[in-house]
């Protein structure tokens, strides 16, 4: 198995090298409103992710980006 560390920075590398800029504009405006007006240990996680998710999946089916 993967540890998580490893699987972070992967995900994390992809999310800054291949991300267009439009996407990641939209993930950081649908997610930073939440984890500012929250304490870092209050944050639903699993929500946060299922966001982000959700958006990358649009752009993907819409073919805005591969």
């Amino acid at each position: 198995m993967i540890p998580t560390e490893v699987e972070s920075r992967i995900a994390k590398y992809f999310f800054h090298k291949y991300l267009p800029e439009k996407v990641m504009t939209e993930i950081v405006d649908k997610l930073l409103p939440q984890c500012v007006e929250m304490e870092e240990e209050l944050l639903d996680i699993d929500e946060l992710v299922r966001w982000a998710i959700d958006i990358i999946d649009e752009q993907i089916e819409n073919k805005k980006f591969k």
